[in-house]
């Protein structure tokens, strides 16, 4: 097993949503993070949509312990949190974020290359497609189907991540995350079978605001490198050939039981159908793109419309996977 450190997520912590006003609300956040402090940061910058208003505040974390000492912060101070991660499966509104969004720059890995016991250990900011591909650089199987996934992983730990017939409950071996049971934060270690994973969920995404991993260890078993590299290989022409290009955060809905989101958005009739600048692919109607100043209350008019034209004529209602953040009350 692999030293356990750190793991981060997408996750919003507790606390009462409402700009508070007062300037002295963040002033434990300059004194503990003197200079890394922005306000009225602005997060179109920082999600792959492009797409999202200003936070309160901004700032960015290079350890999984800074990450807890951030985060803890804020909960003490009852301070709303978000982990940003690569910005993909997310929605930001164009309101923003009235608290505090934390850009997760913990990108540390540790590759155990043992023979029988092989597995990678990496902090929560770490691109996912890059371990991946770390992995297979070293003839390291089991994650080739992450090859193109573009978030983090503490993303993948928390939506149950997954591509071509695997995802991250195969691969997980334990998650090392922030917990705020009542009072008092705690960081744990939990195994896989307690994260209660589902079809791109866990128990994680259900709560919203009680966890943020910190780090993660995977599971990976010894291979050669040209195995794994075709595999990769074979899994990225097929992401090419139906996966558009351009700014969108990833799969918008999830597979229903026994079907799938795209193909029904395509049977509907609404490949190509745009409002503003958002546009449902015309290779894969699952994708919505920002054709280039697309806004939030775009893409949330175009989810409904898909939702709406599904269910009128196949009765069956498409379930976001993409997580709705920040103040949506005026959109």
């Amino acid at each position: 097993m692999l030293p356990m450190a750190d793991v981060n997520l997408l996750s919003i912590s507790s606390g009462e949503n409402n700009r508070g006003g007062e300037e002295n609300r963040y002033e434990c956040l300059s004194r503990a993070f003197p200079d890394r402090v922005q306000k009225d940061a602005v997060l179109a910058r920082y999600t792959a949509s492009r797409i999202g208003g200003p936070a309160d505040v901004l700032i960015e974390v290079q350890s999984s312990e800074e990450i807890e000492a951030l985060v803890s912060l804020c909960w003490r101070n009852n301070i709303p949190v978000f982990i940003l991660g690569g910005g993909s499966n997310v929605l930001v509104s164009d309101r923003g974020f009235r608290g505090v969004v934390v850009l997760n720059r913990a990108r540390r890995i540790e590759f155990d290359e043992t023979p029988g016991a092989a597995g990678v250990w990496a902090e929560s900011g770490a691109n996912f497609g890059l371990i991946s591909r770390q992995a297979g650089l070293r003839g390291l199987s089991g994650l080739e189907w992450a090859v193109g996934i573009p978030g983090t992983l503490g993303g993948a730990v928390v939506g149950n991540a997954g591509a071509h017939g695997a995802d991250m409950s195969g691969n997980l071996v334990l998650a090392e995350i922030l917990h705020l049971p009542g009072q008092d934060v705690e960081r744990v270690e939990w195994p896989v079978e307690k994260l209660g994973y589902a079809y791109r969920s866990s128990l994680l995404k259900q709560q919203p605001g009680k966890f943020v991993v910190l780090a993660a260890a995977l599971r990976l078993e010894s291979s050669t490198v040209e195995e794994v590299q075709a595999k990769m290989e074979m899994f990225n022409q097929r992401r090419q050939r139906t996966q558009p290009p351009g700014a969108t955060m990833g799969s918008m809905f999830k597979n229903p039981e026994g079907n799938h989101a795209g193909r029904l958005i395509d049977a509907a009739g609404l490949k190509g159908t745009c409002i503003g600048d958002a546009e449902i692919s015309t290779r894969h109607g699952n994708f919505f793109i920002n054709r280039g100043a697309a806004t939030a209350a775009d893409f949330s008019a175009l989810i409904e419309l898909a939702q709406r034209e599904v269910f009128e004529k196949f009765g069956i209602q498409l379930e976001l996977e993409v997580e709705r953040i920040g103040d949506w009350q005026a959109e």
